[in-house]
């Protein structure tokens, strides 16, 4: 198997992965549902990335005491986190922080992952800066049947020449939509792998 680097989110109908000061409110009222394919996803995941804000979300609402939605920190990859602050660690967890350029980066984490996929978690503009180097592989979006009006756009890009290849779709009962899109790089671009 040779790796992908892979957004893979959820996101409003109208485009947006989260809602104004951040909040996944609209996310929760769903519960499971929409996670159908969460547990093959991850099985393929051998690195992880996110930035700073995704993080510190995470820390707040999932694992620090007096989380609203308490769990221990889900995943046992590696986990690169962009950031320009101090960020705490979380005990036990395998976590990278890092800041600057992604590229030297992404060929670490495409070292690490040994073969197998890099998931850039969010948020959309880390992502996009991923992108901007050639190193993005496939968008893999869940739309949710919820609008927000405003929020934290799914990816701060202008993306249009050439378009994404649309290559998947699947439905989750009534509420969602999971778009699966593989990014063609345009000619001269970084090459994506590490």
């Amino acid at each position: 198997m040779s790796g992908k680097t892979q957004y893979y989110t959820a996101a409003t109908l109208d485009g947006f992965i989260a809602g104004e000061n951040d909040s996944l409110d609209w996310l929760f009222t769903f519960g499971e549902s929409g996670t159908e394919d969460f547990p093959a996803f991850i099985r393929d995941v051998g690195a992880i990335a996110m930035g700073s804000s995704t993080y510190a979300w995470m820390l707040k609402h999932l694992i620090l005491p007096g989380a609203d939605h308490p769990q221990p920190w889900p995943y046992t990859q590696p986990a690169w986190v962009f950031t320009t602050r101090t960020l705490p660690p979380v005990d036990g967890a395998d976590i990278r922080f890092v800041k600057g350029d992604v590229g030297a980066v992404h060929d670490e984490m495409m070292r690490v992952a040994a073969g197998r996929n890099v998931w850039l978690v969010g948020g959309g503009e880390l992502v996009g800066q991923f992108h901007d180097q050639g190193r993005l592989d496939e968008i893999i979006v869940t739309i949710a049947s919820v609008t927000l009006g405003a929020g934290k756009p799914l990816l701060p890009r202008r993306i249009v020449t050439p378009p994404l290849r649309l290559i998947e779709t699947r439905a989750y009962a009534t509420s969602f939509a999971q778009l699966r899109y593989e990014v063609p790089h345009r000619a001269g671009s970084t090459a994506n792998r590490g």
